[in-house]
């Protein structure tokens, strides 16, 4: 597909022309600022996996800890790209947006497909993770499958219907989550560094592994944590200059998740013992009882984690319906996805709250071990693809001169970044896995027959 598929009017219109005359009218639909836009992007940052990494790193020893850092410097320059190429084009439907201008329709599809299909299936996966945390809160949740699939079918739906009043209430959850779910998580981060004991830390490599292979691998497992860098960029019709603050929301979100996870990580390496760490399922729980003695750690790290994945099924659930819409106004998904209510796209948010529950209610009811696994695994390959293709098209309007002329220094700069996030790109569907990649492709090969069918009416109705 080459690049003479130009983008829509819209897409090349001035900020100020995007915004939908309901945006303008209903008091229930509004903009973010640069303090939404950035909860939204630390809050997808931050779902309910920061209350095991800890545990899960462990084994590998301290140097997990370097890997994190090198992590953190490929997350910064991939959220510098998405930053440049907001500025670029600052619609809604982040990469799907890049990858339509740079390489044409088809791209462009795959970035929506491949995005649409990430959102979903992982709400359902943190939906179902939830239910974990809510069983030690109210313990009668776990006593039967059917009231653990109910309370994981309510925190789908509770932030879908936020979704469905408005993006002011989107908004509004989203910043309150993200200060109820970082006061505990910075009680430990920066509280943890004044209990610190170095004995704690163990060895810096725990596994008969070479360096480069401990690094490696405990980076497999970290790959992941920086998932939602791009959140700020799929949204950035429903922000206020978007050629402004999404850049600085996603550079703000990103440097502030990475805060947290790093400082985190060394607190809680440093408060409780390696040999207790590795085999510990609440990592956050037994640092808070390290630091003030007693039992209710516990109580506060649940609480902490309902609300962190609460926060990120809101942000996602929005996500999840935006670049769809942006597919539909282009022709590229059903026209169904293109309406929009109080801001939100809302048959997005229904369809994909409904599939996600479908999937979750099929997790509980299978019996197969694995199955709900083995699609979430997928998702980590899938989620990929967009990351890929948004990269290389900033490489592509680099090198193609497209845009608006700048200093030499800067094209360089531009032009690292750029190269470090495509890099840090391929490192994530590297560690995703061989089975991963394969089903993942699978995946995609079915979007081609809905790209087909879809492509074939819009010519059609051209014609």
């Amino acid at each position: 597909m080459t690049s003479t598929a130009a983008l829509p009017a819209e897409a090349t219109a001035p900020p100020e022309a995007t915004a939908s005359p309901e945006q303008g009218r209903d008091p229930h639909a509004r903009r973010f600022g640069l303090p939404i836009a950035t909860c939204l992007v630390m809050g997808n940052i931050i779902g309910g996996g920061i209350f095991l990494l800890p545990a899960s790193v462990a084994p590998f020893g301290t140097i997990s800890l370097v890997a994190f850092a090198v992590l953190t410097l490929g997350a910064i320059a991939l959220a510098l790209v998405f930053g440049r190429l907001a500025h670029r084009h600052p619609q809604t439907g982040g990469p799907y947006v890049y990858a339509r201008a740079a390489f044409g329709d088809f791209a462009g599809f795959l970035a929506a497909w491949s995005y649409w299909i990430t959102s979903w299936v992982s709400n359902a996966a943190l939906a179902v993770a939830s239910v974990g945390y809510l069983c030690v809160l109210f313990p009668a949740i776990g006593e039967h499958k059917w009231s653990m699939c109910l309370a994981a079918l309510a925190m789908q739906w509770l932030p879908a219907l936020a979704n469905l009043a408005g993006t002011r209430y989107v908004g509004a959850v989203q910043l309150v989550a993200t200060v109820l779910k970082f006061a505990p998580l910075l009680l430990v981060a920066v509280g943890g560094l004044f209990f610190f004991d170095p004995a704690n830390l163990g060895p810096f490599q725990a596994t008969g592994q070479s360096p480069a292979g401990a690094l490696s691998a405990s980076a497999a497992i970290l790959l992941f944590s920086y998932l939602g860098v791009e959140s700020a960029a799929v949204s950035a019709g429903e922000v206020r200059d978007p050629a402004r603050n999404v850049g600085r929301a996603t550079i703000l979100g990103t440097t502030g998740a990475a805060v947290v996870y790093l400082l985190g990580t060394l607190s809680v390496f440093g408060l409780v013992a390696h040999e207790k760490l590795v085999s510990s399922e609440a990592p956050f729980t037994d640092a808070v009882d390290a630091m003030f003695g007693g039992t209710w750690g516990g109580t506060l790290v649940a609480c902490a984690a309902v609300v962190s994945m609460a926060g990120a099924l809101n942000g996602w659930t929005l996500l999840s319906a935006q670049t769809p819409y942006a597919a539909a106004k282009d022709g590229l998904f059903p026209r169904a996805f293109e309406k929009k209510r109080r801001g939100v796209p809302v048959v997005g948010v229904v369809v994909t709250t409904s599939l996600a529950s479908a999937l979750t209610v099929y997790n509980y009811t299978a019996g197969s071990e694995g199955v709900f696994e083995i699609l979430v695994l997928v998702t980590t390959f899938t989620a990929t693809v967009p990351y890929l293709l948004s990269t290389a098209a900033q490489i592509y309007f680099l090198l193609s001169g497209q845009g608006d002329r700048v200093r030499r220094g800067r094209l360089v700069r531009d032009g690292v970044l750029a190269v470090l996030a495509f890099g840090f790109s391929l490192w994530l569907v590297a560690g995703s896995g061989y089975a991963a990649v394969y089903q993942g492709v699978l995946f995609l090969f079915a979007g081609v027959a809905v790209y087909a069918a879809m492509a074939g009416r819009r010519q059609r109705t051209a014609a």
